[in-house]
Formats: C-alpha cells, structure tokens, sequence
C-alpha cells in the first residue's frame, strides 16, 4: 500500500506539473500562479476519487432516469421547505378537440413515457401538509454505483445541505433517534446562507430491526399526535401530574417530518 501511495503521488506530481508548464507558457500574468498555488498544493495529497468526483448534476455518469426520478422527489419537498407553491401544469388544448376517442386509463397509460408515469406516481398523493406521499427514497446496488455521490450531488443542486450518517456505526436506537432527529429539525449553522439539511442514511441494510422501528415511527408521525402532546403538557385535570408527566413524554418525541431523508443500502 506504501509502494502504490508512492507511485500515485509522483504520477500526479508529474501530472501538475506538466499543467503548471502548459499554464504557465499560455498565460503571462504571474501574479495568477501566484493564486493558485495553494489549491494546487491541497489537490496533489487529496485522493483522485475525490479530486475527480461529480459536484455538479451535469457531471454525474449514472442512470439519467434514476437522478431524475431523485430530484423529482426532492423537489416535491419545495413546498414545506423552502415555501414555493407547486407550479400548475397547463392542460394541452389537443385533450379536448377529440371528444369521441375517450379511452381508459390503461389505454392512456401505455402511450406515456417511463419518466412521466413516474411523475404521476409522486404526485398522485400529497399529504394535508404538502408533503410527498412517500416520506424516503431507497436507493439500492453494488458498491462503487455511485449511490452515496448521487445522494449528495442531488441534495446540493436542490439546495440543501446534505448531513450524512452511517446506520452500520450507530448502533444504538437511542443515538440513531437523537442523530435522525437533530438532522431533520435542526437548521445548519455552517457557511454563511443557513440551508435545511437533507438527511442522508448509508448502510442502512446494515442498522438493526430496533432503528428502523425507530426511523419508521418519526416517518408516521402524525399532526394529531404532535397536538395531542402540546395539548397533553398544558391540560389540568383530576389526575393533574400524570397528565402533565405524558404530555412531556410526548413532547420529547419531536414533532412532524418537514425534511427528506435518502437511504442508501447494498442488499434491497
């Protein structure tokens, strides 16, 4: 491993160096080497998977119908996040110059496109709080598919801030919980624009039956649950502590799920 760490380190000393002499002989300002030396000294000791990596959508080499489907998805969370009224769709004037040819919905269906049926799926259903009717998106395959690279490009052009963690390493539920929860209510605090987080969970075939027990439960919360909580800590009734006892214990579960969560598994 120190032999090929080696190797890899004068082949791309060799490489720079034959763009810094390509550079240098087109452009004759010297003060713009100058500016650049420090990027160039971090990008020869980073790793070639990550100096050549996808940051943008336009970049990535995966399945075009799978990112698209993705940040359909993403998107579709605009509304709750980021407070953007969905657009309408207008209707094509074609649909009713032909009266007579009314056919069924499988009939219509089968002269749709893939990428358009998919669509109707995500938006066939939004929740009373304008959410997406399915609350995750899986993302499955072989190691090295580019799945976690996915997850992070599409959340950035979408305009999160991707918060990754691994299922495999936190093995408690009570620390998959905290982590969960303080990624999907909590605002970033990095960098000068706050973004809300997108919630990325790698190695999920590999957390236990007890955390996926506790990410289904902050996915079904419920808005009644929520007021029944807040509502449970204030009410003063015949059994006055008990009350107020249960209505803490339900504040502290959290309240809705207002961001996206990506999972990221090997074995479906």
């Amino acid at each position: 491993r120190r032999h090929v760490l080696e190797a890899s380190q004068q082949l791309t000393e060799i490489i720079n160096s034959c763009l810094e002499s390509e550079t240098s002989t087109q452009s004759s300002e010297p003060s713009g080497e100058a500016e650049l030396a420090p990027e160039e000294e971090s990008a020869q000791h980073c790793l070639w998977v990550d100096k050549f990596t996808p940051r943008r959508y336009v970049e990535l080499l995966s399945d075009d119908y799978t990112n698209r489907c993705l940040l359909k998805w993403l998107k579709l969370w605009d509304t709750v996040v980021f407070g953007k009224e969905k657009a309408v769709k207008k209707a094509k004037p074609s649909t009713g110059v032909h009266p007579p040819f009314n056919h069924s919905k499988e009939q219509q269906n089968k002269w749709k496109t893939k990428v358009q049926l998919t669509e109707e799926i995500l938006e066939a259903e939004l929740d009373q709080h304008k959410r997406p009717k399915y609350k995750v998106a899986l993302l499955c395959g072989p190691p090295g598919l580019g799945k976690t690279t996915l997850a992070h490009v599409i959340a950035r052009h979408a305009g999160y801030n991707a918060v990754e963690m691994n299922a495999s390493d936190d093995r408690s539920p009570e620390v998959f919980k905290t982590r969960i929860e303080a990624a999907t209510q909590m605002k970033s605090v990095l960098g000068a624009n706050e973004k809300p987080n997108c919630l990325i969970i790698d190695e999920i075939d590999g957390a236990p039956a007890a955390s996926i027990n506790v990410l289904l439960k902050i996915i079904h919360r419920k808005d009644a649950e929520c007021e029944t909580a807040a509502g449970a800590g204030r009410k003063k009734d015949a059994r006055g502590e008990t009350a107020a006892g249960a209505g803490r214990r339900r504040r502290h579960e959290g309240g809705l799920l207002l961001r996206p969560i990506i999972c990221i598994c090997n074995d479906q």
